[in-house]
């Protein structure tokens, strides 16, 4: 006789075990598992489900700390675009003498290696974007982009205040570097051993250099 499927000395499956945190704390473990899906996998494979596997708790702690998928990607947003912006803000240096753009920028350049590997995940997001992005995520990462490239500006417009050359235009100019800037870190994500910081920093200096001549 076969045993039955309810005998007790079958072993049951146990649901993940999560420990009491305080809330807080346990938001920020779901949104860096959903921060860790999505670069590993994707916006098409995240999920409630997928969440609660990288974090090793049940769908209903996830549940506990978010209304939905959409309150927890919203959530994760908020705190991403802060970090992103608040590292920006930090690689622009302590205004110095603006007029001399060529070691302004290249400290800058300095900054942003620190900031990319400080936080890498943070930055495949935004310079790696997967072509299923939602376009709230393209549409918030392209504001911050523009508040970025205007600061850029202002310092350009700053540097090259006392040039008789009126042909440089700060506004181009500013669109170009960060350009530039993206695509080197880029660069940097993909291919960390292609170009070191001494060699991005001392190209920076040439270039930037050459639009303000020693007089």
């Amino acid at each position: 006789m076969s045993a039955s499927t309810n005998s007790p000395d079958r072993p049951r499956r146990r649901r993940p075990y999560a420990p009491r945190v305080p809330i807080e704390e346990r938001r920020e473990q779901l949104l860096d598992a959903a921060l860790a899906v999505i670069v590993s996998d994707g916006y098409d494979r995240v999920s409630i489900d997928a969440i609660a596997k990288r974090s090793g708790v049940a769908r209903s702690v996830v549940y506990g700390a978010f209304e939905n998928l959409d309150a927890l990607l919203t959530a994760l947003l908020d705190r991403q675009q802060a970090r992103a912006f608040d590292m920006l803000l930090r690689t622009v240096p302590d205004a110095g003498d603006l007029r001399d753009p060529a070691p302004f920028a290249s400290e800058a350049v300095r900054r942003m290696a620190g900031m990319l590997h400080e936080d890498p995940d943070t930055w495949r997001l935004i310079l790696l974007p997967p072509g299923n992005m939602p376009a709230v995520v393209r549409d918030r990462i392209e504001a911050d982009r523009e508040r970025f490239r205007l600061l850029v500006e202002k310092w350009l417009s700053l540097a090259l205040t006392d040039r008789s050359d009126p042909g440089l235009d700060p506004q181009v100019l500013a669109h170009a570097l960060v350009a530039c800037a993206e695509h080197f870190g880029r660069v940097a994500l993909t291919e960390p051993d292609t170009f070191d910081l001494p060699r991005l920093t001392g190209q920076v200096r040439l270039i930037l250099g050459a639009l303000r001549p020693i007089r």
